[in-house]
């Protein structure tokens, strides 16, 4: 007789604990729902059902994987953010909840924008996934996006992404160097641009430094070279009354808002994050 859903549970569990994962359970559970194309309530109800010998094969090979580090989510392909399904390529970061904060903060803003003209311009830059505009899009009807990224890959997944979210039709796709690119004003600039300081880099978790794309994490020596270039070019592509809004690291408020105050932008707001760490800035230019 097969392992029961609680044995291979239980068997996953243990085996994340000696590769010291992070969310055992957690991970635990997500592979067998997702593999097994069950819910959690069955999950738990069904402790005792009898796991299919070729399922139990596909979410033994899958555990193989997350206890050399590679994340959950890269296993299975896709992350759900902020209420829709992304395809997840190595081109690109995986969305993260702490940049849903970015989200939240801009929603407001947009639904002001059209609240006194029938369109709101975005642009993301440096958009990977494309989860930012996209999570945008789909909780803003009135609003279109450039998505902008320097890499091809990236914006072959953040299209893919368009796809499969049916918002295809109101993103457009741009080969650029932050704004090297870019035409037009926006009523939004967002951006969730690498920031990790160059010699941190070895020091991330190895289901970081290992699957995230090294183009998405590095911000130079500081780790605010994008801030720099994104605030040397937003003066020149923000519509009257629009705003930028950023993710930073936790420590990097500050930095920032002085790197923003040299280019004549004023902090309207600042975030924190889940866990309670700065996470988002919201500028607009000086009166």
């Amino acid at each position: 007789m097969g392992q029961t859903i609680a044995s291979l549970l239980a068997d996953l569990r243990s085996r994340f604990d000696a590769s010291q994962v992070a969310q055992p359970e957690t991970d635990a559970r997500l592979l067998v729902c997702e593999l097994m194309g069950i819910s959690l309530t069955d999950l738990i109800l069904g402790g005792e059902r009898i796991v299919d010998d070729g399922d139990a094969k596909r979410i033994l090979a899958a555990a193989h994987r997350r206890c050399l580090g590679e994340p959950v989510h890269r296993i299975l392909g896709h992350r759900w953010f902020y209420g829709i399904d992304l395809h997840l390529s190595p081109a690109t970061l995986e969305p993260r909840p702490d940049t849903e904060t970015l989200v939240e903060a801009a929603l407001p803003l947009a639904k002001k924008v059209v609240g006194k003209k029938p369109i709101c311009n975005i642009l993301d830059l440096g958009t990977g996934s494309g989860a930012i505009a996209l999570a945008i899009l789909a909780e803003i009807q009135d609003a279109v996006a450039i998505v902008s990224d320097i890499s091809g890959d990236a914006l072959d997944a953040a299209q893919q992404n368009a796809q499969m979210n049916g918002l295809q039709d109101r993103i457009s796709i741009c080969r650029s160097n932050w704004f090297e690119a870019i035409d037009g004003s926006f009523d939004l600039i967002v951006s969730n641009p690498p920031y990790i300081r160059s010699a941190d880099i070895a020091a991330l978790s190895r289901e970081v430094k290992e699957h995230d794309p090294l183009l998405a994490l590095d911000g130079g020596a500081d780790g605010l070279d994008a801030y720099r270039a994104i605030a040397e070019g937003a003066g020149r592509h923000l519509a009257d009354g629009g705003s930028v809004l950023l993710e930073t690291g936790f420590d990097q408020h500050e930095d920032v808002i002085e790197i923003f105050r040299g280019a004549s932008f004023s902090c309207l707001s600042r975030m924190k994050d889940l866990g309670g760490n700065d996470r988002v800035l919201v500028f607009c230019r000086t009166a």
